[in-house]
């Protein structure tokens, strides 16, 4: 049943009071408050701290636009072999393999490992295995004279027919090529020695591919 109370003018009531009622003839009246208060309501959940981000990872395979070597002031055209040192005292090589602008499509991403593939063929030099000295190099593509060359490191020594399918190369190096302030790798040692051939592309297509892993 439904009963509608009237309440006192000095009483103010709240949902959830217990209330004194009295009747009179058929009216009923709430003249007082009885017992405890309505509770506050309930303070609302903090919202919890969002869950943290995951990382984006990802791997981005760069081949080389171009193999190509440098000596005695000019590109080489009758081979596009990567070579390092000099034969004969016909002048010291800058090889170099440029990547264009495929890596640029990673900008702003972290670079965390950064790997080349290189092939020694089993031709050109001594048959034991040859220590290679790798430049960075800031062109992305040939220039019509000698490339600019950066930081170096130590390559991977091998014999004549082996090939190093993940040398692993700075990831300061393979986050210059993201980031556009490098576009290649050179293998160049200054003295001219040892005198080492790497397969080009026409030698082999996976020549110098870069692999870049990533994270943003």
């Amino acid at each position: 049943v439904v009963t509608v109370v009237e309440v006192a003018r000095d009483v103010a009531v709240a949902a959830g009071d217990g209330l004194l009622v009295v009747k009179a003839g058929i009216t009923w009246y709430a003249i007082a408050r009885t017992g405890v208060g309505v509770p506050p309501a309930p303070e609302p959940d903090e919202q919890p701290d969002p869950p943290p981000s995951v990382p984006q990872r990802g791997r981005l395979v760069v081949p080389a636009v171009e193999t190509r070597s440098y000596r005695d002031g000019k590109w080489r055209t009758d081979t596009d072999d990567v070579y390092q040192g000099q034969y004969g005292g016909n002048g010291n090589h800058t090889g170099c393999a440029f990547y264009g602008s495929r890596a640029r499509s990673l900008d702003g991403a972290t670079v965390t490992r950064a790997q080349l593939r290189i092939r020694r063929p089993d031709r050109g030099g001594a048959n034991a295995a040859q220590a290679l000295t790798l430049r960075l190099v800031t062109q992305s593509r040939r220039p019509s004279g000698a490339v600019t060359l950066g930081a170096s490191t130590a390559g991977p020594s091998l014999r004549r027919g082996q090939t190093d399918s993940s040398f692993t190369i700075p990831d300061a190096w393979g986050q210059e090529i993201v980031n556009g302030t490098a576009g290649g790798v050179a293998a160049f040692d200054g003295s001219g020695s040892p005198y080492v051939i790497l397969s080009g592309r026409s030698d082999w297509s996976a020549a110098f591919t870069l692999t870049i892993d990533w994270e943003r």
